[in-house]
């Protein structure tokens, strides 16, 4: 019976629903993801073992107007992410018509070699109205000359079906690449880190908005079954500490509750979340705690 595996880049500006994508692909959560863009800082794999197929997708940072070093880190990574796979998908905001980092997404993807094929997919067609469909779908497919065009709702799975097989089909022939059981490549520790970031920029709302990092301080299993995590959220300025922290430390505390639920669902235990806030003033601009922070910048 013929095996197919293959490596699938998910590329697209900030906060189209990468993130959102591969979690529905997967059946289950290992990404972050948030309203807000920039949710995703370092490329990530998903790993989905199927009976005859094995797809690993590499979630990307959004590809943006880099205003800061850790925007050019960011979108590194993202341009990384395209050596070496067997695919690329492009996912857009079909809610939109496209943007200026749509524009400067397809020169980038004009530059790739034309034997990785590209599949487009429109995401969040549900909210596009009837009327509006086609020519949505034509406004993008002018952009770039991909082999195929697919249209989903990732957050509400509509289409996933249509779309994984077809990533099957698309995949080359060949052996597994990763253990069965295995659906990332990343530590729980590092996606622990990754979930209070995202508590963060859920419960903050527009206030500090990515003027934030999660360094882990201890994560350590307990005897009785339950994960210890202490973890520090740096902030940019002293005023945002504040915030973070809120009146009396009910924000702190309502981030804390929102992560260590997300945490637990992944791990499948209990956890003791203890949280601090401290000031690292710019450090996303300071190459040294940007490499601390495990955003070094690429040679």
């Amino acid at each position: 019976m013929t095996h197919r595996s293959g490596f699938i880049a998910i590329i697209g500006r900030p906060n189209v629903g990468k993130s959102t994508l591969m979690n529905a692909l997967l059946g289950q959560k290992i990404a972050a993801v948030s309203p807000r863009p920039q949710t995703t800082r370092k490329k990530q794999l998903g790993i989905l073992t199927l009976k005859n197929a094995q797809l690993i997708f590499v979630d990307t940072p959004g590809l943006h107007k880099a205003k800061h070093k850790l925007g050019e880190f960011l979108n590194d990574e993202a341009k990384d992410a395209l050596d070496g796979v067997d695919m690329i998908l492009w996912l857009v905001d079909a809610a939109t018509s496209p943007t200026e980092e749509d524009l400067t997404i397809s020169s980038l993807l004009a530059d790739v070699s034309p034997r990785i094929p590209l599949m487009l997919v429109l995401n969040k067609m549900d909210m596009v109205k009837p009327d509006e469909e086609s020519a949505r779908v034509d406004e993008y497919s002018q952009l770039v000359n991909a082999a195929s065009v697919m249209k989903i709702s990732a957050a509400k799975r509509l289409g996933i079906g249509e779309l994984l097989e077809a990533l099957i089909q698309a995949s080359p022939e060949r052996e597994a690449e990763y253990p069965e059981d295995q659906i990332t490549d990343l530590y729980e520790k590092e996606i622990a880190g990754d979930l209070i970031r995202e508590a963060c920029l859920i419960q903050l709302r527009e206030e500090v908005p990515h003027g934030m990092a999660v360094r882990i301080d201890e994560f350590k299993e307990r005897e009785n079954g339950m994960a210890y995590i202490a973890a520090t959220i740096f902030v940019e300025r002293e005023s945002q500490k504040g915030i973070v922290i809120g009146e009396g430390g009910k924000m702190l505390k309502s981030i804390g509750s929102a992560a260590r639920k997300e945490i637990e669902e992944m791990g499948g235990r209990k956890v003791f979340l203890e949280l601090r806030v401290k000031v690292s003033k710019d450090w996303r601009n300071d190459p040294n705690t940007l490499k601390l922070f495990g955003y070094g910048k690429k040679k």
